[in-house]
């Protein structure tokens, strides 16, 4: 099953056009996008139904989505989860998922332009884990049964701000307005057949920069969702960025950043793409001010 936001409003995608759910389903499920997580389970079976899938079609018009999860209560992403990024971050192999925050107001959709505030901000293509059931003190077996779905997700990144100390700012960092892009849909796992296995990367304008597979982590989603939960309860529309490959533009030499101008195209294997136009904020290239 694939769901969407079309227009604001919670849609399934079938292969010749989106069924609006609040319409098919005669008033039974909202056709607010994020409030069907909250009955993921009674709409996942009502999805499947002849009732859902024999109603009429609409044309998809792929610059109409936005945020398939666009007001998440909670989102989480976990740093350091690919060898090779680790290797070219230069640092130690974490024993645990290291996890940090993005805020909700980052977040934007697939095909959304992104106002850059400074010449340091850099890209980094991640899986998105959508949570489908409250997750609290989860085993590593049992994590799967709480993801509605999987989407694609960017973790932009502001390095300026991330790694001034004296501490780090990774939440506030990688937290600006546009820096959380993810779509175009939401795809249950049994769509897939190897879940834990898909093609991953990114390029700027047509050089690619990433080219992985999620099959890299080191750290699985399971495990992921595990660590998070035996201390923070998921709730139902809860984000998990999964961890980016190598090839961030921070670790080349020399290094690169995103530019306005440019466009930040990303994929995931069996799910689709990002295009995000860049332009310059207000703030370029100088970055953010402290009063």
């Amino acid at each position: 099953m694939r769901t969407a936001n079309f227009n604001d409003r919670l849609v399934l995608v079938l292969d010749d056009g989106v069924v609006d759910v609040e319409k098919a389903s005669d008033g039974l499920f909202s056709s607010d996008p994020q409030a069907v997580f909250d009955r993921w389970a009674e709409f996942r079976d009502w999805a499947r139904s002849a009732a859902a899938t024999g109603h009429q079609r609409t044309p998809l018009e792929e610059r109409q989505l936005g945020a398939p999860v666009p007001r998440p209560r909670q989102v989480f992403a976990v740093a350091l989860n690919y060898a090779d990024h680790v290797t070219e971050s230069a640092t130690a192999v974490p024993e645990r998922p290291a996890v940090f925050t993005k805020y909700p107001t980052s977040l934007t959709g697939p095909y959304d332009t992104i106002a850059l505030p400074s010449d340091l901000v850099d890209w980094e293509v991640e899986l998105v884990a959508v949570i489908g059931r409250e997750a609290y003190q989860v085993a590593v077996p049992d994590a799967w049964q709480h993801v509605a779905g999987l989407t694609l997700g960017q973790d932009l990144s502001e390095r300026g701000v991330q790694l001034q100390g004296p501490a780090p700012q990774f939440s506030l960092g990688k937290s600006f307005p546009g820096f959380s892009p993810t779509g175009p849909v939401l795809v249950t796992p049994d769509e897939f057949d190897a879940p834990d296995d898909l093609a991953l990367g990114c390029a700027l304008d047509d050089e690619t920069m990433q080219d992985s597979r999620t099959s890299q982590m080191i750290f699985s989603v399971s495990q992921q969702i595990a660590w998070i939960s035996a201390i923070c309860p998921l709730l139902p529309g809860d984000l998990v960025f999964t961890g980016t490959p190598a090839g961030v533009g921070g670790a080349r030499n020399p290094r690169r950043f995103l530019a306005p101008g440019e466009e930040l195209r990303s994929w995931i294997e069996g799910i689709g793409e990002l295009r995000n136009p860049l332009i310059a904020g207000p703030s370029y290239p100088e970055g953010p001010q402290a009063a």
